[in-house]
Order: C-alpha cells, then sequence, then structure tokens
C-alpha cells in the first residue's frame, strides 16, 4: 500500500486505531482527523485526493439515544457513501458488524444470514444494519468483525467495559449464550485484506473463537486473578432483570441466541487467518485493571 492515500473515520477509536497502525505500517499515507461526520465541507476537503476511505466510525453504544444512533451510524455513513462517490475515491471499506449477519440459533452464522427480527429493536443494531445496506449500495467492501478484544480500547466499548466488570470481580453471575471473540489486530488486519482483495458489494465476516459466557468469563478471570464467576443464570431471570435498573434491557434482548459467526468467506476469499484470542484478552485485561486502579489514584 505504499503511497496510498487514505482517510480513515474514527480514528481515535478502538478498531479504527489499530486499523491506522496497520495502514501506516503497510505504507499507506493516512490521514486522520477527527471530523464530524454530518460536516460536509471539512469531510470533503479530507476526503478529496484519497484513493480509499476506511469507514471505521460509529457509535457503539446500548445506552444512546435511537436519534443520536441514527445521527451517526446512519446519517454520518450516508455522507460518507455519497462523498466518496462525489470525489471519485476508488475504494470505500465499511466497518459494520458481525451483528448484521445474525445470530441463527443451533449454529454459526455466516454471511448469508440475517439477524432475527426481535433483535432490530435494539437501536444500535438496527442503525447498523441500515448503515451497512447504504454502504453495500455504494459499492463499499464491509467487513463485519464479531467481538474484538484487546489493547487500545480507552473510552471503553460495551465489550471492554465487560472485561474491566468481570476483572475486577464485579460481575459473579453468567447466562446460557455466547460470543464469537476476536483479536483486535486480527480485525485491523482483515480490514487491509478487504481493500486489496475484497469484493465490492460484498461482506466479510472477522471472527475468531466460539465461546461461551462462562469460558470468556472464566478466562478473563483467570487472567486478572480473581475468582471465576460461578453463579449460572437462566435467560428468563435475564430478561426478567432486564425491566429494573439493573440489567440493560437491550444487552439482554441480544443474549437471548449465542452469538456465534463463520469466517470462512473471508479466509477463503481474503486470505483472514486469525491467531489465537488468549494473548488478546491479556491485553485486555492488563488494560482494563490499570483503566480501574487508575480512577481510585
Amino acid at each position: 500500500m505504499t503511497g496510498v492515500k487514505v482517510y480513515v473515520t474514527g480514528a481515535s477509536g478502538f478498531v479504527g486505531g489499530h486499523v491506522v497502525r496497520e495502514l501506516r505500517a503497510a505504507g499507506a499515507e493516512v490521514r486522520d482527523d477527527w471530523i464530524d461526520l454530518l460536516d460536509r465541507e471539512r469531510l470533503r476537503a479530507v476526503v478529496r485526493g484519497c484513493d480509499a476511505v476506511f469507514h471505521v466510525a460509529a457509535l457503539y453504544s446500548y445506552d444512546a439515544a435511537a436519534s443520536e444512533l441514527e445521527r451517526i451510524n446512519v446519517e454520518g455513513t450516508r455522507v460518507v457513501v455519497e462523498l466518496c462517490r462525489e470525489e471519485g475515491v476508488r475504494r470505500l471499506v465499511h466497518t459494520s458488524t458481525a451483528g448484521t449477519c445474525g445470530p441463527v440459533p443451533g449454529r454459526a452464522a455466516t454471511e448469508e444470514d440475517e439477524p432475527p427480527a426481535w433483535e432490530l429493536r435494539v437501536p444500535y443494531k438496527r442503525t447498523k444494519l441500515e448503515a451497512e445496506r447504504i454502504a453495500l449500495a455504494g459499492g463499499a467492501v464491509v467487513v463485519n468483525p464479531t467481538t474484538p478484544v484487546g489493547d487500545g480500547d480507552r473510552f471503553p466499548t460495551p465489550t471492554g467495559r465487560m472485561i474491566e466488570a468481570i476483572a475486577t470481580g464485579r460481575y459473579r453471575a453468567f447466562t446460557d449464550t455466547g460470543l464469537n471473540v476476536v483479536d483486535v489486530s486480527d480485525v485491523a488486519r482483515g480490514h487491509l485484506l478487504a481493500f486489496e482483495r475484497g469484493r465490492a458489494g460484498e461482506r466479510y465476516l472477522l471472527g475468531g473463537a466460539d465461546l461461551t459466557l462462562q469460558e470468556l468469563f472464566s478466562a478473563v478471570a483467570d487472567l486478572a486473578g480473581v475468582r471465576r464467576p460461578r453463579v449460572h443464570v437462566p435467560y428468563a431471570a435475564v430478561r426478567a432483570l432486564s425491566r429494573t435498573p439493573f440489567v440493560n434491557r437491550n444487552e439482554a434482548l441480544l443474549a437471548r441466541v449465542p452469538a456465534y459467526f463463520s469466517w470462512r468467506k473471508a479466509a477463503r476469499e481474503l486470505g483472514y487467518n486469525p491467531g489465537p484470542v488468549s494473548p488478546a484478552l491479556a491485553r485486555a485485561v492488563a488494560e482494563a485493571l490499570a483503566r480501574a486502579e487508575s480512577r481510585f489514584l
């Protein structure tokens, strides 16, 4: 990618920061200015002259107002796609989420699948699906990360907050669900592979290992040196608790079906080959503990 001019939206975020590092390591000339996605003229100025745009920016939240999620995730993506077309940007890589491909009860979901209807009541998921459709219609290559973990989750994301809660002993229970967990560094490399080899109008799941919530929580607790969560909470109880202030309603809704995904298409078409997730979890735990400790200093 030596000499390729690239603009990355969301460069200050968890995934975006890793994408920027991978691009620079590959020799790309990266612009990473933070610009409000609805500020058309400033965005146009930074996009102009670019060979590619990596649209990583999004609001990843289960608490934010639906209107704010719509503004950033949907309208922001619409502006990026329109400006790339108007300015003749050759390649647009759009960062979506595995959640637009599933989950599917009883098996790992693929790019041919879609989320169950009840999950679209969650504003984050609904807006990410709408944004993805806008990007695909605009000829983007779409990547669909599963649950990235690792270093650099500074703000942190809902995943980072979950890891911190386990590592500090605040989460002591689990329910019968699961996640596909992937090293954020592998996700970043997957973005570059999508730029180099992905087909316009296609989406590619960037995943790692399928883990039950009990397996994930136990791994994090072991890395943090705290007691493993041992209380099993049936999903019916989780749904009941979501009507109280103690459990987020949207997160409870998404826990109904294990979120397992297949990344075979990315392996076959892009050469994507993620490594083990344990080192990334170790980095995430170390950072989460340092973040928690800093709040008490």
